[in-house]
């Protein structure tokens, strides 16, 4: 079986000289099996006629937003949900632009931010173009979005100059859009479980002990297992986030509760602990209210550690287990005592202390301490793109 057979390709022909390409991409994912729907931009049908795209493509042909007939299916939406990726083939530097900046003026861009697939990117355009200094951090901030970026070659151009620019040949482009599919298929057998958020640990009805902890990198990591194929349970502390399609969602609210939900829904081939689970409970929960001219001394007790517990488990243990440790001050040290005392294969730590990533932010810096291999450390980038990160290291080890 052809690993393209029956995936669903959405294809956005921009409006550039390279567009004629486009039909050959459609040509070579019809024979691969694909199913094909395409979107014309305004400036693309200057360049091919939608004729020429449905009769190789055999769907109807995507142009107008505002199209009466369309948008009663919500086509922007519709479209997105469709298809298995997007891809953008020429990506021109106007649409990399209103890419980068959210904008969604048109069919197309509209299609692409209310999207939950992967996009591929095909650039295409002058070598000045490429290297102006815009057009590259533009492309820094899509890549940071999670867009993956195909080319562009080095080559002859149409408007007569050499240079970095020349879109990659359709047959390369279905090339690397079969590797994604073949790495989403290949990951179909693996079972992960990540938890995330804080846990509340209540002191009485209205009031609990809790921490900082947004959720955000977990569900990130929860969303990129999700689409390489994995079948991912995310069991989440209170968090006000948004989850991915596709991921089963469990929600509890203490540490005992996440505990349980992780032991019921092993085994797994993945465990990834990134929750910032409270260390101490209440000793006895007032079952009323306490009134504030109450003078309350507390009593505390430790929580089970679920990460420590999971990965000496002999029998239910997983075949890759990542713990996350959230650190003020002594990083490695306390990282590699951590790795080595909790049993875990990865500890993946940050600083919490830089307001600038970890808790809350969009952002965050990581260093990852391995069982049997050297330290490495992640720059700052969104938490997106270190979720795609992460995960491709542990498809590297599970493969």
């Amino acid at each position: 079986m052809n690993i393209l057979e029956n995936k669903k390709i959405l294809l956005i022909i921009c409006g550039g000289i390279a567009a004629y390409k486009s039909l050959e991409i459609i040509r070579l994912l019809k024979k691969k099996g694909a199913f094909v729907k395409c979107i014309i931009t305004k400036n693309g049908k200057k360049f091919i006629t939608p004729l020429s795209v449905t009769s190789l493509s055999q769907e109807k042909v995507y142009l107008d937003l505002f199209d009466y007939e369309s948008e009663a299916e919500m086509d922007h939406i519709s479209l997105s949900r469709w298809s298995d990726l997007i891809l953008i083939a020429p990506a021109t530097a106007n649409t990399i632009a209103k890419l980068s900046y959210g904008k969604s003026d048109d069919l197309a861009s509209t299609v692409i931010l209310a999207s939950n697939k992967k996009v591929f990117l095909a650039p295409a355009m002058n070598v000045r173009m490429w290297e102006h200094k815009a057009n590259q951090e533009n492309l820094e901030k899509l890549k940071n979005y999670g867009y993956k970026i195909i080319g562009p070659e080095i080559g002859d151009m149409a408007c007569g100059e050499y240079g970095e620019g020349k879109m990659t040949e359709p047959n390369i482009i279905v090339n690397e859009i079969e590797k994604y599919i073949k790495k989403i298929f290949t990951n179909k057998k693996f079972k992960a479980i990540v938890t995330a958020g804080p846990t509340h640990e209540y002191i009485d009805p209205v009031r609990y002990i809790t921490n900082k902890s947004s959720g955000k990198q977990g569900y990130e990591i929860a969303r990129s297992l999700t689409l390489n194929g994995f079948e991912t349970t995310l069991i989440s502390g209170p968090t006000n986030l948004e989850v991915e399609e596709g991921i089963n969602l469990i929600k509890v609210s203490s540490a005992e509760e996440m505990f349980n939900q992780t032991i019921n829904n092993l085994p797994a081939d993945v465990a990834v602990f990134s929750a910032a689970v409270s260390d101490w409970k209440i000793k006895n929960i007032n079952q009323k209210k306490i009134k504030k001219n109450t003078d309350i001394n507390l009593s505390l007790e430790k929580n089970v550690d679920i990460l420590k517990h999971i990965s000496n488990h002999n029998s239910l243990r997983p075949k890759l287990v990542i713990g996350f440790a959230a650190e003020t001050n002594d990083i490695d040290l306390n990282s590699k005592t951590k790795l080595h005392e909790k049993n875990c294969d990865w500890i993946i730590a940050n600083d919490v202390s830089d307001k600038s990533i970890g808790f809350e932010s969009d952002f965050n810096e990581v260093k990852i301490f391995y069982k049997n291999k050297k330290d490495e450390i992640i720059p700052k980038m969104s938490k997106a793109l270190l979720a795609d990160k992460i995960v491709e290291k542990i498809i590297s080890k599970l493969n």
